[in-house]
């Protein structure tokens, strides 16, 4: 199943070029479109990064070996 992190990083080519196209396809210059585009990528990446990091979930942590048991020398 898709997690969070696989739409971001599907959204950011699609964003890129999506977005460019729409604006060219309006008739914003290129040397404009690119740069309203990239900077939607980047908000993405911004979000991705800070607004949910990816170890600030505590739901899905890392199993412990053994159960969590420490094992002992006796």
């Amino acid at each position: 199943m898709a997690q969070y992190y696989d739409y971001i990083l599907g959204l950011i080519p699609l964003a890129l070029g999506g977005i460019t196209t729409l604006l060219v396809a309006l008739g914003v210059s290129i040397t404009l479109a690119v740069p309203l585009a990239a900077a939607v990528a980047v908000a993405l990446i911004g979000h991705g990064l800070f607004v949910r990091s990816p170890g600030a979930s505590d739901s899905q942590s890392s199993p412990q070996p053994n159960g969590g048991q420490l094992n002992s020398a006796e």
